[in-house]
């Protein structure tokens, strides 16, 4: 996370979302989301984080992700789209006509085999929180992707879901909206929210937490 787009962040907002999690609280919220049905990996850092996700993915699988500050920084997408060991849906998008072959687009993106990207907020009672202004990559982590592994840095961590949606209107919101502008020129928004409390399907979902601030 650039430090231009913490400059204009409130300083108490600042140290409450974007400090890193102690290690009985961070040990607290795995032991949650292992009892939620959610596998539960510890990265040092960046670096580490990146080892430990590709070491997750099989050759040849299909991967997707969503737009992460969190992968960008560990550089797992780099890896994913130029290895040649994957499968990268984002580049079979890009290669695609929007106009003539959207339906196609939005099947293609909403089913990957594993879908990368990260969370807003993490409960310590072991709940997931996502904010998006599309929602495009809410799908396949709800449902959609046969597997999916979130990389969390652990200043992500928060109490409950009250502090989760404070966290992602008060901190994730500026910050995303700063970049969006400076990347795109137009403004970010939270239109729609995913809360994961739960996963059924048996270690469909890793959540990587991070030793590490990364994203937003």
């Amino acid at each position: 996370m650039s430090t231009e787009l913490q400059f204009d962040l409130d300083p108490s907002v600042k140290r409450e979302f974007g400090t890193l999690a102690s290690d009985g609280r961070v040990t607290r919220t795995a032991a949650a989301l292992e009892a939620n049905g959610i596998s539960v990996l510890r990265a040092a850092d960046a670096a580490d984080a990146k080892r430990v996700v590709l070491g997750l993915i099989p050759d040849g699988s299909e991967v997707h992700h969503g737009a992460s500050e969190s992968l960008e920084a560990s550089g797992i997408i780099d890896e994913v789209e130029k290895s040649g060991h994957f499968d990268p849906v984002r580049l079979r998008i890009r290669s695609m006509d929007r106009n003539t072959q959207a339906d196609e687009i939005r099947r293609l993106s909403a089913a990957p085999d594993v879908m990368l990207g990260s969370v807003h907020a993490v409960t310590e009672t072991g709940a997931l929180l996502a904010a998006s202004m599309s929602g495009s990559q809410l799908g396949p982590y709800a449902s959609g992707a046969g597997r999916v592994i979130l990389v969390v840095g652990t200043q992500k961590i928060v109490s409950d879901l009250d502090e989760g949606l404070r966290r992602i209107n008060e901190y994730s919101l500026p910050l995303e909206d700063a970049r969006a502008q400076a990347a795109y020129g137009v403004r970010s928004a939270v239109n729609k929210v995913l809360i994961i409390n739960r996963e059924i399907v048996p270690e469909r979902i890793t959540v990587v937490l991070v030793d590490e601030v990364l994203g937003f």
